[in-house]
This record gives C-alpha cells, structure tokens and sequence, in this order.
C-alpha cells in the first residue's frame, strides 16, 4: 500500500522519469538496431572482416555497467554527465545480441536457396534482400528483443549518472533505505521489459506469417524505430536557460539539492533541472567542472583534502579560505557557508557505547581485536579517511573493512553485521537507530562546512542566482538539518517536501537568527 501511495501522490513525476527510460531504451535500441544489422551482415558474409567486431561486442559484454559508465564519463563527446553517456553504454550493450543473431539469421538460410537464386542470376545484394534477410527477419527480431530487455534493465543505471529514468528511484530508495521508493522504480522497470518483450515477440510471430512483406521489415523497422526515438528525444528536450542542479547519492545531499533548487526556483526566476543522486565526490566535482551541472553542495574539508589533495588543517576559516582559492583557478566559486559542519562521526550501537563506556574515538582501541569495521567506499580511500583513522589512534581490527553504499551503513550497525562505522554527524539515522557518535578527541577530521560549488560562468550570467544562493549563508543550524535528514530516512518523507518546509520556515525567520 506504501507503495501505491507513492506513486499516488508523484504521478507527475512518475511519467516524467517513465517517458526518460522510454527514450532512452528508444534511442539506444533504435540506433543499435541501424548499426547492428549491417555489421551481421558483413560479418557472416566476411567472417574475418566481422571476427574483430563481434570479438569487441563480446568484450564489451564482459564489462558491469556501472565500470562502463565511468570509464566513458571523462571522454569527450560521448562522456560528461546525462543521457548522452548513457545512450552511449546502452548502445554498446544492445549490439551484441543483435549482431550475433543476424549472423545466426543469415547463415541459417537453407545453402539450396542461394544457389537457386544465383542461377536465377540474382546478384549478391537481390540475394540478400529477397532471400536471405527475409528468412532471417525472425532471428534478428529475437535479438533486437533481447538488447531491448537488456536495455530497458541497464537504463536504470543510468540514473547514477543523470540520465534520469526509473532508476532514480531505485536510487533513491537505497539511500532512503525506503523500500516503497525502490519499488516504484523497479517494479515499472520490470513491467516495462515484459511489455517490450511481449510486443516484440508478438511482432516476431506476425513477421512469420507475413512473409509478402518480409523484404522490408528489418529497414522499415530500424528506420521505425529511430523516427520514434529521435520525436520522443525531441519532445523532452528542455528549451530555454536552466540551471542544473546535482548532489552526491545520500539522503542529506537530496535535501540540499532540492533546497538549493527550490531556492532558485523561488528567487532566481530560472527554470532548474535537478540531477541528484549522481554519485560520490568525485562525479559531482567532474560533472561541476565540465559543465554538466551548474551548482551542488560540497563540504570543505572533503575538498580540501579528496579533491585537492592538500594537507589536513584544522582551522575552519583558513580551510574555507584555502579551499575557496582553489575552485577559484579551476573557474569555480565557493559561496558562502550554509551553517553547518557536518564531520564524518564515527558511530558505535548506543548498546556497546553504554556496556563498554565508550566516549571517545580512542576508546574502540582494546575492543578492536574482535570488532568488524564498516566504512563507504570513499572513506576507504580518502586521505581524511580509514588509513589516517586507524594511524592517529591506534586501531588493529581483526578483520578487513566491510565496504558498503553510505544508504546502508547504518542499518548494518544496528543489525550486528559491523560494530563500529563512519558516518555523517548530522544522519537522521543515529538517533532512529539508537547510535552513539564517539567524539573525536585527538582532532582527527579538519573542518567539514558545507557550502555551494558553482560556476563562476554561470553565476556572472545570472547575477539573482547567486543571491538567490547567498541568501541561504549561515542560515542552516546542525539540528536543522539533522532534522531534515531524519524527516526523510525515519518519517519516510519526501525529500522535495522536506526541502519545502524547511524554506518556509526560514523565509517566517529573520536573517540574524539564522
């Protein structure tokens, strides 16, 4: 029931992200199809022409999507953030199964045929139309179900990179830990692939029997296809100035972006696309600096220390300082700080902190031995991260870091799968999970600020989206947006709604209280 609800209450929404997943499966199949069937037919007619194609294909196969969508993102052209890179991916993994059975197709025609055909004095391209690609019509229908399905399920991958599509909400149910919001993307997604598959499959056995027409069914439906994709494409193409909005793929990135865009939507007088979710700190600061996205919320102390790679240093302001220099010779403004400093916490069950007296960060030591440390990818290998951690105070744990999705970390603290993690300081989660954050007494962790990255290009074109931004500065109190966060992961609420309120409440508040 949470589930119908959901998309009750997001059917604008909804539509929106189905018609995205549409288009791209589209786009991508469409153009696979265009490509995939001649290079078949050049490779079961010269096989050692088509040997290193087929060879690529399969190579490409071997690759997980999300692997292929980074290693494209930084290429030119077909890399940088949206439905691009994803079409792109899409169309990689849709050529295989078309090429490999329009070579099945092609050389499953009965040998007898051709040659009938030859003597008939046929050349090689009337062969080919009106022999051999019309008893192959039914295998290449087969493949082209087969890229379709596959499509439509790596679609939802492409919403880590902005793509939009069904996945975002699959995306941000993981970081929700909502299984409702996960459902709303997955579900359709499945529906959609059994839809596509059995409208394929019923078009495979309608091509059987029409046989009078079979000569053109395989250019007639590639030539089908791409008039379609390219009218969706267009039909969703944003005309106009907009200003894209991103964030990293956890629950308190989702609240700033939203508030950073409903801000600009209230005062700036732009039109906004939001791209959150995208990732970790590294996409959003490739996506910033490429142009892909306009504005996101960074924290400075990861900036200084992950993006940068500078020493750690203490002191906030010199940190804001250093850190503002630095975006500003990459063509890139640090605004003012929202008000908050969200540290990395280092979190323990209340139930041990309680049982063993911990307080500190320095306490775990002796415990360490039989304890399983849980930690995000990132924090694994950021220089304010595990390896420092455990330098300064001291930790020998008896068994490797677990490495798992920030949206999960919590859930496995408090379910016994990891004893101690690294979390943010402001997760609504700490108190829904009865955790207990250790204080970090020996000043492990530089200061964490966040504050919004933009580019300097955009802000200098529209002057009211830097006051639109700078009027949130100072404004955002820890237990404002620890409240937030836990509004959306303990309450279930949506982020966009949460976003919401909390801008009204701030527009009721005088700008000394904040």
């Amino acid at each position: 029931m949470n589930f119908v609800r959901f998309l009750a209450g997001h059917r604008a929404e909804f539509g929106a992200l189905l018609l995205q997943h549409v288009v791209l499966v589209l786009v991508s199949t469409g153009v696979a199809v265009a490509i995939g069937i001649p290079i078949g037919i050049i490779a079961a007619r010269r096989p050692r022409l088509g040997a290193p194609i087929v060879w690529f294909a399969n190579i490409v196969q071997t690759i997980p999507s999300l692997a292929m969508f980074g290693f494209l993102l930084p290429l030119p052209f077909v890399g940088g953030l949206g439905a691009r890179v994803a079409i792109v991916v899409l169309i990689l993994y849709a050529l295989l199964p078309i090429v490999r059975t329009t070579i099945a197709g092609i050389r499953s025609v009965d040998p007898a045929l051709v040659e009938a055909g030859t003597a008939l004095g046929m050349t090689p391209g009337q062969l080919l139309r009106q022999v051999e690609l019309p008893l192959a019509v039914p295998s290449i229908v087969a493949g082209i179900r087969v890229a379709a399905v596959i499509g439509v399920g790596t679609a939802t991958i492409a919403a880590a990179v902005g793509a939009g599509g069904l996945g975002e909400y699959i995306f941000r149910g993981l970081s929700m830990v909502d299984p409702s919001v996960i459902l709303a993307g997955a579900v359709p997604a499945a529906a959609l692939a059994l839809t596509v598959d059995g409208a394929l499959l019923w078009m495979e056995s309608g091509l059987r029997r029409a046989r009078r027409h079979r000569v053109r069914v395989p250019v007639t439906a590639a030539a089908l296809m791409l008039v379609v994709a390219v009218a969706a494409l267009a039909a969703t193409r944003r005309h106009g100035d907009v200003i894209r909005v991103g964030s990293k793929n956890f629950t308190e990135q989702i609240v700033l972006g939203e508030l950073i865009a409903q801000t600009i939507e209230r005062h700036a007088g732009v039109a906004v696309e939001r791209r959150l979710n995208l990732g970790g700190t590294f996409i959003c600061d490739r996506a910033v600096r490429s142009g892909d996205i306009d504005v996101y919320v960074e924290y400075t102390g990861t900036a200084a220390t992950a993006i940068f790679k500078d020493p750690v240093e203490r002191d906030p302001s010199r940190v804001f300082e250093h850190v503002r220099q630095r975006y500003a010779g990459a063509g890139l403004t640090l605004l003012p700080a929202l008000g908050y400093d969200n540290t990395f916490a280092i979190l323990v069950r209340g139930a041990d902190a309680r049982r063993f007296g911990l307080a500190t960060i320095g306490d775990v030591a002796p415990l360490a031995p039989n304890w399983t440390p849980g930690f995000g990818y990132e924090f694994l290998q950021r220089a304010d991260g595990y390896p420092g951690l455990v330098q300064i105070y001291g930790l020998r744990f008896g068994r490797a870091p677990r490495a798992m999705d920030l949206s999960l970390i919590y859930r496995a603290l408090a379910t016994h799968q990891v004893d101690l993690i690294a979390g943010d300081a402001t997760s609504g989660l700490i108190a829904a999970y009865d955790l207990v954050m250790l204080r970090d007494d020996r000043r492990y962790f530089p200061p964490y600020d966040a504050a919004p990255v933009a580019r300097t290009a955009t802000l200098l074109r529209y002057p009211r989206v830097r006051a639109a931004l700078e009027s949130l500065a100072g404004r955002i109190r820890v237990e404002d947006i620890r409240q937030m966060n836990h509004a959306v992961d303990a309450e279930r609420q949506d982020p966009a709604d949460v976003a919401r309120a909390a801008l009204a409440r701030l527009e009721r508040e005088p700008r000394s209280g904040g």
